[in-house]
């Protein structure tokens, strides 16, 4: 089993910060997550990024015991600092 490993919205939509799965690729491995979370999950999936053991990954990734995959929500910001910042130059 792989396991995969939840951060920020992920992580909330799930419920766990992670979770074994028996899949043979990730696309296997996302689709049971989902299946598993439900679909406010599958929509924080959607707009990830997928690594598997620290290099990025497709759906057609292989994955297998000891392996694991995380799932990367992308980081708000921005180019403008908050009010009362100034910037450091």
């Amino acid at each position: 089993m792989a396991t995969l490993l939840l951060f920020g919205p992920a992580r909330t939509a799930a419920g766990t910060r992670r979770e074994a799965i028996d899949a043979g690729t990730v696309g296997e491995l996302v689709a049971a997550a989902c299946g598993r979370f439900g679909p406010e999950f599958a929509g924080v999936v959607e707009a990830s990024a997928l690594w598997v053991n620290g290099e990025p990954a497709d759906g057609s990734t292989v994955v297998g015991p000891g392996d694991e995959v995380a799932v990367v929500p992308p980081v708000s910001g921005g180019a403008d600092a908050a009010p009362g910042l100034r910037s450091v130059q």
